[in-house]
């Protein structure tokens, strides 16, 4: 059994409005939301081994405070694939994994990390910003992820309802 945790980056902030997308930071919503969430993972036993992210700056900001908070000791793979990437963008960077990986925290963008939340459990249900759904998925091996397999939603965290 594999741990898969698919989080949307904290909220980022349109002050300058100017900006490509692609460079937003965070707002100072989500520069004390990610933190929180990372310290949830540290609460619940969730450190991940490894921790995936959007080369986007507001994903990569999301992914550092996270590890700080949690306690992550690795380093953070940053995947540009995965800026505005549909599904099967998250899940060729999970079968690429090593296979001593047994937790995963994946650090995203809508709509693409919902649709494949959606994929794997079979449910709809809204990751908003700095949100982590916790999934366990019936695999030994990453490689065999593919979209028949269905998880189990374990949990599902926002920060306004911590």
């Amino acid at each position: 059994m594999k741990t898969l945790l698919l989080m949307r980056h904290a909220k980022s902030s349109f002050k300058d409005g100017s900006m490509p997308d692609f460079e937003r930071p965070l707002s100072k919503r989500g520069e004390k939301d990610a933190p929180r969430m990372g310290k949830l993972l540290r609460e619940r036993d969730l450190v991940p081994d490894l921790i995936i992210a959007s080369s986007a700056v507001r994903a990569k900001a999301t992914a550092e405070l996270v590890a700080e908070k949690s306690g992550y000791k690795g380093e953070i793979l940053y995947v540009e694939d995965l800026y505005l990437g549909e599904p099967a963008a998250y899940l060729e960077a999970l079968r690429n994994l090593d296979d001593e990986v047994e937790t995963v925290l994946i650090i995203g963008h809508n709509p693409g990390l919902e649709t494949l939340l959606q994929i794997l459990t079979d449910k709809v249900e809204s990751l908003s910003t700095a949100a982590i759904a916790h999934l366990e998925v019936p695999l030994r091996t990453w490689k065999a992820l593919d979209t028949a397999i269905i998880a189990t939603l374990k949990h599902l965290w926002r920060p306004r309802d911590l």
